[in-house]
């Protein structure tokens, strides 16, 4: 009976064996590729250099993978242009990212520079200084009110530099934002 319930668990096309019908040494279909792809897509956007890394490590051909990544191009399912506007918004607006950050991260994704500094470019340095000025103003909340001014400074400046923001705006935003709270601690009202 044992024998028997194994032939028919391989024969039903379970999601294991369907796995490694994606990993033929054919390099699998079109089609399959597609399916991957779509899969992927349905999970959030992404580029084509992302796609083609993914379908590679399935085990699909670069025959395979280009034809079906070429078919979801022209259809309008993968493009690098929208893809790259749409990453720098979310990144910039939500996790507080600067430009220089929000680049390597496209970079990272095999996002052209091209496309990268078109969507890049819909940052202005004032949304930039803005954006540092919010999370300058949430990290003082947190900061103990009697660390030293240099040693605060150092540590807001080094914050924003790690979330990809230029030394001369992070250090512009954070010693305005410290004469601010200096000011407003002194002032009663």
């Amino acid at each position: 009976m044992a024998a028997g319930s194994e032939e028919s668990t391989s024969s039903t096309g379970t999601g294991a064996n369907r796995s490694r019908a994606e990993r033929t040494p054919q390099g699998g279909t079109v089609e399959q590729a597609k399916e991957a792809c779509l899969r992927l897509l349905a999970v959030r956007a992404r580029s084509r250099a992302e796609l083609a890394q993914r379908l590679a490590a399935k085990g699909f051909t670069p025959e395979i993978t280009e034809h079906a990544l070429d078919r979801f191009t022209e259809v309008g399912l993968i493009d690098d242009a929208a893809f790259a506007e749409q990453w720098v918004q979310s990144r910039h607006t939500f996790s507080g990212k600067g430009k220089q950050a929000l680049a390597q991260e496209l970079r990272r994704k095999g996002v052209s520079q091209f496309d990268a500094a078109s969507a890049l470019d819909a940052i202005t340095a004032d949304d930039e200084e803005q954006r540092a000025t919010e999370l300058v103003r949430r990290k003082l909340r947190t900061m103990p009110a009697n660390l030293d001014r240099d040693k605060t400074i150092r540590r807001l400046v080094a914050m924003l530099a790690r979330r990809g923001y230029n030394q001369s705006t992070a250090f512009t935003v954070v010693k305005a934002e410290l004469a601010q709270a200096r000011f407003d601690a002194q002032d009663p009202d």
